[in-house]
């Protein structure tokens, strides 16, 4: 799956491209295994990597669920926007 929309410029693919995602989905991997059965909300993953951008973090969720590796604990809470957010956990700490 490219990392980059249809018609982006050169700037924008060469940034896509230059992204180590695999140190990216290890890094949210690993603070999701940390956080053990509490797991992690997006927000919380947001605040714990702030120094990186928005788009970085909240990708890595969805690859790292189609990898079996984080799944939805089924539990909720309340995020910055007030709404509800699931809360993923590693899936050895799966229910």
């Amino acid at each position: 799956m490219p990392l980059f929309r249809r018609g982006a410029s050169d700037t924008s693919i060469e940034a896509a491209q230059s992204i180590d995602l695999p140190k990216l989905e290890r890094m949210v991997l690993n603070a999701i295994r940390q956080s053990k059965r509490k797991g992690m909300t997006q927000d919380e993953l947001l605040r714990k990597f702030e120094a990186y951008s928005y788009s970085s973090i909240t990708a890595r969720p969805s690859a790292l669920k189609r990898k079996g590796l984080v799944v939805d604990s089924g539990e909720r809470r309340t995020g910055r926007s007030a709404r509800r957010q699931a809360v993923l956990v590693a899936a050895e700490y799966a229910s």
